[in-house]
């Protein structure tokens, strides 16, 4: 009895919270490209004015890095990365799945070597300045590492979700 009003909440508030998550990477992508273009703006008046700002090139270049990761991100939730599935969607049914597996493992190691990579990329950087900006070049890699993490996590969602060869829609987590 226990368990299962246990188990029926945590199937109840899973859901839930990747809904949030979901939701929050849009809201922070959303953040960075209105920061990013006025950042582009400031630093396109303030050469208009002939007194450049010289943090401008910097700091989008930052704010680029950081929105494009955000947009995989959301894409790797969304399912709405491209995929040309021609060639599986003709396969039979145990070889379809077969290749989809294969995939989905490919997908799980690309996640954690960027991820992993990426550990290695902020701790090399994070003493070295940045030119313009008094933060550490570090910064330009943080994205990379929640990026392979749900890379890896939504990979491992997709293996495990029973499919059919006429299944190929959204992503779905959990």
């Amino acid at each position: 009895m226990i368990q299962t009003i246990i188990y029926q909440n945590i199937q109840v508030s899973v859901p839930n919270l990747v809904a949030i998550l979901d939701r929050s990477l849009a809201i922070f992508a959303g953040l960075l490209a209105i920061t990013l273009l006025a950042v582009v703006t400031a630093g396109i008046l303030s050469r208009a004015a002939n007194m450049p700002f010289v943090w401008t090139d910097e700091i989008s270049g930052y704010l680029m890095v950081w929105l494009a990761c955000f947009g995989w991100m959301i894409a790797t939730r969304r399912g709405s990365h491209i995929r040309i599935q021609n060639f599986q969607n003709r396969l039979p049914a145990p070889a379809w799945l077969v290749l989809e597996r294969a995939f989905q493992l490919a997908m799980m190691a690309l996640g954690a070597i960027i991820a992993w990579k990426s550990i290695h990329l902020i701790q090399v950087n994070s003493d070295v300045e940045a030119v313009t900006l008094p933060v550490p070049t570090a910064l330009l890699y943080v994205p990379l590492l929640p990026a392979g993490l749900l890379t890896f996590g939504q990979a491992f969602a997709e293996l495990l979700r029973p499919r059919a060869p006429t299944d190929v829609t959204g992503a779905k987590l959990l």
